[in-house]
């Protein structure tokens, strides 16, 4: 089995400019595309995120239950959080 990066119990997963948060066997997931970025200290630093709640498993790739962008990974990750943990309680 592979080890994953985790946040607050939760795998996150990046590949390119994408990252996935939150357990694939779940009925949702956090999907968040890196839109822009800058350079900072030899660093590649996020800008602008676009934030989805996708359900997981559907026949549609990624069928969008909520979107919005925000500027900084910080934010929109505990933006991606709260959607995520509300769905995840609603039955």
């Amino acid at each position: 089995m592979s080890e994953f990066l985790t946040y607050k119990d939760k795998p996150l997963v990046r590949s390119g400019n994408t990252v996935y948060y939150g357990d694939m066997s779940e009925k949702f997931v956090v999907k968040l595309e890196i839109l822009t970025s800058h350079k900072e200290n030899d660093l590649e630093v996020a800008d602008k995120i676009k934030v989805m709640l996708i359900k997981n498993n559907s026949k549609n790739k990624d069928d969008v239950v909520k979107s919005t962008e925000k500027q900084g990974f910080a934010e929109a990750m505990n933006f991606g959080l709260v959607w995520l943990e509300r769905a995840l309680q609603e039955k």
